[in-house]
């Protein structure tokens, strides 16, 4: 690309970058230093970093969770120079999540933080559609936008994990990323949820989480 055209296209982008807290697909960028500062799929049952965490076997897989109505933090230091943090986690979502409807069921939150600050909120569903009832969700966006349940999702093939254990399509699951304006040698990165199931003897059997790998990268827009 010839370097007047290179530079009118990093002076379009660095606004566009710098100016959000947060996105949620890749930032085609100009970058430097692009460092993976950490990788976990949790294979060597590794939970040094994370605060309440905890794994189970699913699918043959380890996994770190489950969670209902929980946080998990993952805190990391010494990273390179860098002023924008890339966030990338293999969200499962387990058996009857509601989406976005606003009653006893839901809405069915999943949240995001980086150093306590929220850069995403959003939920999901993994209730089928039948005929005109369709509990929608609002991922690949943050809530409320109206997306079709499991919009977005890598696998949807996965049986569900406790109440609906054993029944096929009940675990949904997501290559979540997050592009986060930050600089400095420490970050904290935070999941959470907030699950509402009202009307269940044990919410967490009714709609849970959990995590298949994290990948944190450090990257210096030019």
């Amino acid at each position: 690309m010839p370097i007047k055209n290179k530079l009118i296209l990093l002076i379009f982008l660095f606004p566009m970058v710098m100016g959000l807290s947060s996105c949620q697909q890749d930032t085609v960028c100009d970058c430097e230093g692009n460092d993976l500062v950490y990788s976990n799929d949790f294979t060597d049952y590794d939970l040094n970093n994370i605060d309440n965490g905890r794994l189970f076997i699913f699918e043959n897989k380890p996994l770190l969770g489950n969670y209902n109505n929980e946080e998990v933090t993952l805190n990391l230091s010494a990273l390179p120079t860098h002023n924008i943090v890339k966030v990338t986690v293999e969200l499962y979502v387990h058996d009857s999540w509601d989406g976005n409807p606003d009653n006893i069921g839901g809405p069915d939150y999943w949240f995001m933080k980086v150093d306590g600050a929220e850069v995403m909120r959003t939920t999901f569903s993994n209730t089928p559609c039948v005929f005109n009832f369709c509990l929608k969700q609002s991922y690949p966006a943050n809530f409320f936008r109206q997306n079709l349940p499991k919009t977005g999702a890598i696998r949807t093939n996965l049986p569900g994990l406790c109440h609906l254990g054993g029944l096929p399509d009940n675990t949904t699951v997501y290559s979540v990323s997050q592009l986060v304006s930050h600089t400095g040698p420490i970050v904290k990165v935070t999941f959470g949820d907030e699950l509402m199931q009202l009307n269940v003897p044990d919410p967490k059997c009714d709609e849970s989480w959990s995590v298949g790998k994290i990948e944190v990268s450090t990257l210096f827009v030019m």
